[in-house]
């Protein structure tokens, strides 16, 4: 029996659009889209943890004034019901992505 991998990939594409935490994301983006403050922060603050988490990956340490920033931009979105919403649905539909990626990483790995 032939699989079409392909055909896997977007079935698997199409569940993950479909799932819980994928709405719950898609519907708090719309909302935080409204308010473009709020959105601009979000965006930076996400930027600025990128960026921190680049060097951490090419130096093993981030500096500690670009992690006492993104700590900062961090607590004040925190204390934003509406940012707060949005960084935890982000995480959770995040996390499952993750273990997609990992799931199939195990799947793959080649043993040399």
């Amino acid at each position: 029996m032939s699989v079409n991998v392909h055909d896997k990939a977007h079935e698997l594409a199409r569940a993950l659009k479909e799932s819980a935490e994928y709405k719950h994301y898609m519907e708090i983006k719309a909302e935080v889209s409204q308010n473009p403050e709020l959105s601009q922060m979000i965006n930076d603050f996400q930027e600025k943890n990128m960026a921190m988490q680049t060097q951490q990956m090419l130096t093993g340490q981030p500096p500690e004034d670009m992690l006492s920033q993104v700590q900062s931009l961090y607590q004040i979105l925190m204390a934003d019901p509406a940012a707060a919403r949005y960084l935890q649905a982000e995480i959770a539909f995040t996390q499952i992505v993750a273990d997609v990626y990992g799931i199939l990483g195990e799947v793959i790995r080649v043993d040399k």
